[in-house]
């Protein structure tokens, strides 16, 4: 399929929210079905506070695991603002990005909790 001026190779045909499970579930147009956990989109963000402004700038976010997704929002045609319940909300979600991130779930989740050891962080919540 060629590429959009949209900048996204796919486009979904239904997004789920799942409260209960804290996750998204989104099905393309190209017959894939991706589940999210809400710890991994907002670990994942796209914002500059946790992708930085270069490949090395990258932040490592612990305490997520049990952080909700409290809000999905359109942007444009193109992308979802999601909304946690840690008040993060700066990240724009794009088609071409979410249906990485889907595809590439596995590996991503592995770098992130290896990253988390690496540093002796925990994705436990931490104590208020």
């Amino acid at each position: 399929m060629a590429e959009t001026t949209w900048g996204s190779q796919c486009w979904p045909l239904e997004i789920r929210v799942n409260r209960a499970e804290r996750s998204i579930e989104i099905d393309f147009d190209d017959g894939a079905t991706y589940r999210y956990p809400a710890e991994l989109l907002r670990v994942e963000s796209p914002s500059a506070e946790v992708q930085g402004h270069g490949a090395t700038m990258k932040a490592i976010v612990p305490g997520k695991r049990d952080v909700a997704i409290t809000e999905v929002e359109a942007v444009g045609h193109y992308a979802i603002r999601i909304r946690f319940d840690d008040g993060h909300a700066t990240g724009i979600y794009s088609w071409r990005y979410l249906e990485e991130l889907g595809r590439d779930q596995g590996r991503i989740w592995k770098a992130y909790v290896d990253a988390l050891a690496d540093r002796g962080l925990s994705r436990a919540p931490f104590a208020s």
